[in-house]
Parts: C-alpha cells; sequence; structure tokens
C-alpha cells in the first residue's frame, strides 16, 4: 500500500510539472530550460521529453557555465544534447570576466557562482528569452518557498517577493511588458526525496558524481571541498582521500560533498531519508550571509 501511495504522489507532481511546461509552450515565444547536468535539471528535462512526447521538446537548453564545473557533470550534458540531438545556449562566465562585464573574486573564499547573474541576464537578452524554467524546489531553501511557479522578473531581472502574482485554480498569469521575463519553476512542490524516488521510478541516467566514489577533498569550516585547481586552498588545509558523494551540483568552488558510501539509487533514498541538513547545507555560497539566496535572486539569480 505504501508504494501505491507514493507512485500516486510522484504521478500528480509528474502532471503537475507537465501541465506547467505546457503552459509556458503556449503562453512564450522564446522559452528556455536552464540545464546544468544536476539531477534536478535532469528530471525537469525528463519531464519535459513526457509533455511534448512524440515531438520534439519546443525550446533549447540553457546552461550559465562557471568555468568552474564538476567534469562528469559537463560529460553528462554534452552527452545528452548529443544523445537527443536538443539546441544547447551556453552563457559564459568566463567571457563575462574577459569582457569587463563582471570582476573575479580573490582570497580562499574566492567564487564564480554570484558572477552567474549577470551572465544569466546577458544570455537572456542576448537571446529574447521571455521565460526560463528552472529546477527550484520550495525545500531548497527559506527563499525557495516564497517563489511562484510563475516568478515575474521586472526589465532589469529582478525578483520582488512581496509583488508575486496570484497562482488560483492552477491558473498561471505569464503577461509581462516589454523586456521583462519570467522564471518558471515547474517541480516547486517537490522534495529532494521526490526527486530521488522518481529517478528511481523512471530509472533516469545520472552523472557518477551523485554515487559514492573516492576523491580528494579537504575539510573547510566543516565542509567537504574537492580539490581543484580552481579553489585557494589555505596553508593549515589537508588535502585527503575520502569516500564521497554530491547532494547538489553547482560551482565546485562552494558545492560541499557529503562522507558517505551510498552506491546505489536505493542507497541514496535511505541516506536521504535520515538526512538532518537539507542538501544545500554543503553550499559555501548559502553561507555568506542570512540572507545570501534572496539577496541573489532580488539581482536576477535563478
Amino acid at each position: 500500500m505504501t508504494t501505491l501511495r507514493s507512485h500516486s504522489h510522484l504521478k500528480e507532481l509528474e502532471d503537475e510539472g507537465i501541465y506547467i511546461m505546457r503552459e509556458v509552450a503556449a503562453q512564450f515565444e522564446r522559452p528556455v530550460l536552464l540545464f546544468s547536468g544536476g539531477k534536478d535539471s535532469i528530471v525537469m528535462f525528463h519531464l519535459a521529453r513526457k509533455a511534448f512526447h512524440p515531438g520534439k521538446i519546443p525550446f533549447p537548453l540553457m546552461h550559465v557555465d562557471t568555468g568552474h564545473n564538476f567534469p562528469e557533470a559537463i560529460e553528462f550534458r554534452d552527452g545528452l544534447v548529443e544523445k537527443y540531438g536538443v539546441e544547447l545556449i551556453v552563457g559564459s562566465v568566463q567571457e563575462s570576466i574577459d569582457e569587463g562585464r563582471v570582476e573575479e573574486e580573490t582570497g580562499p573564499d574566492a567564487s564564480r557562482n554570484a558572477l552567474q547573474t549577470v551572465t544569466l541576464l546577458d544570455t537572456l537578452k542576448k537571446h529574447q528569452v521571455d521565460a526560463a524554467l528552472g529546477g527550484g524546489r520550495r525545500d531548497e531553501e527559506k527563499a525557495r518557498a516564497k517563489e511562484r511557479f510563475f516568478s515575474h522578473r521586472d526589465i532589469f531581472g529582478q525578483w520582488d517577493p512581496k509583488n508575486q502574482r496570484p497562482e488560483l485554480w492552477n491558473l498561471y498569469n505569464g503577461r509581462k511588458k516589454p523586456g521583462e521575463n519570467f522564471r518558471v519553476f515547474p517541480i516547486s512542490n517537490w522534495t529532494e526525496m521526490d526527486v530521488w524516488q522518481y529517478i528511481a521510478q523512471e530509472n533516469i541516467e545520472i552523472p557518477s558524481i551523485y554515487f559514492a566514489h573516492e576523491r580528494k577533498v579537504f575539510n573547510r569550516r566543516g565542509v567537504w571541498l574537492a580539490d581543484t585547481e580552481f579553489i585557494n586552498k589555505m596553508d593549515d588545509e589537508e588535502v585527503v582521500t575520502k569516500v564521497v558523494r554530491f547532494r547538489t551540483i553547482g560551482d565546485a568552488t562552494c558545492t560541499g560533498a557529503v562522507l558517505s558510501d551510498a552506491s546505489t539509487m536505493e542507497d541514496i533514498i535511505q541516506e536521504v531519508a535520515s538526512a538532518r541538513e537539507t542538501e544545500r547545507g554543503t553550499r559555501h555560497d548559502d553561507k555568506r550571509s542570512e540572507t545570501a539566496m534572496e539577496d541573489r535572486k532580488k539581482q536576477g539569480y535563478f
């Protein structure tokens, strides 16, 4: 009986996500699906394929590339694009730095994660995107919990949490003025557990980085960071080899790993069920201030 209830719950979430994607295709002229190679964007891609089957997905994928990626995520992204023949738009943070649009951070905690906002807004403007589908979920972080499915952004790409449109009876208002756009979050009501159970149920392929593996890491203020050329280590930070996996994938400079021996989907689901910290609890970018995520979103972040 538990299995039946679980499958029914996932079917409701799937139907909701597919409905919203079809609404986007109907209401907007130039939508894109934000894609990073992470589990949430992979689920979004799977939903889009179902929503428009047997036709092709009617919008391109867009990746805002920090240049500080985990290689497993980029390899997965490129393989998926080749396999399904979808269009990929890439906005490069490195190009934004080279053009003087943003300034590279310095110091041990330097990250390009916050720099993504300018690159995202520039890329949306360049391609005249009027709706960007994202994999944000309300359970991730308190600022995410304030989002509607259709999140209106002004001509500067900014989000006002106090000025959102009502969404009653599954009616979504995509009307906008010239220059404005929307971020749309079809899996807002999903939890991390829902995502993993759905991936297991649908047998969706995901990058190997989500499963337990040996990796060189070092501990910074309680977070295990991957030893990469992009991070400036401090003198007292010792690199060790640990068996880890990643619950979330972002910029390698601020995305922490968790010590884990979860090597199968069943193991991951059990681990998530017993976790006492959210998946973004290992993200250094969220710890810069109490309102770090909300501040970035107001400036135009995902």
